[in-house]
């Protein structure tokens, strides 16, 4: 999870926004559990993930760990008052789940039942470019097409 260039950018501007929040904790797959993970200049044990992982209480979960394990722990993190963003598309196409792009429609995030979803990276910087457009204009039809490169996978793991 925190093995792969998303989880490390969601660590990265987390840094950057410097949001008040006064406890982080990071969660991995077993095989990544005991890593130490250097954020906001402190390290930070990588614990892994399991199904009491929730138990102690979390206001927020950024999920970016494929979607097999978002569908196993999202609703487990929901179900304990936790609200999990989730960065993979296990929720993407669930009508009860908000696909939200802050930029865009930031007000769907509040009606959720404990999850958020957000659609991937090319449609999200296609719909924050076509956001203005469609406000002023009205756009009926686009056609879309990305090429992406074999780097979007993540990072080698090296020891």
């Amino acid at each position: 999870m925190l093995q792969d260039l998303c989880g490390r950018t969601f660590l990265k501007v987390l840094e950057e926004r410097n949001l008040p929040i006064n406890e982080y904790v990071l969660f991995a797959s077993e095989k990544s559990e005991g890593n130490i993970i250097k954020f906001f200049n402190k390290d930070y044990i990588v614990h892994g993930l399991r199904e009491n992982s929730f138990d102690s209480h979390f206001d927020f979960a950024l999920f970016s760990a494929g979607s097999e394990t978002s569908k196993k722990f999202a609703p487990i993190a929901a179900s304990k008052n936790c609200i999990v963003i989730d960065n993979s598309s296990a929720f993407r196409m669930n009508e009860n789940v908000p696909l939200v792009v802050p930029e865009v429609n930031m007000k769907d995030a509040f009606s959720n039942i404990g999850i958020i979803a957000n659609p991937n990276c090319s449609t999200i910087q296609a719909v924050v470019a076509l956001k203005p457009l469609d406000d002023n204009y009205k756009i009926k039809r686009i056609i879309y097409s990305t090429y992406q490169a074999v780097s979007g996978a993540g990072r080698a793991r090296h020891k």
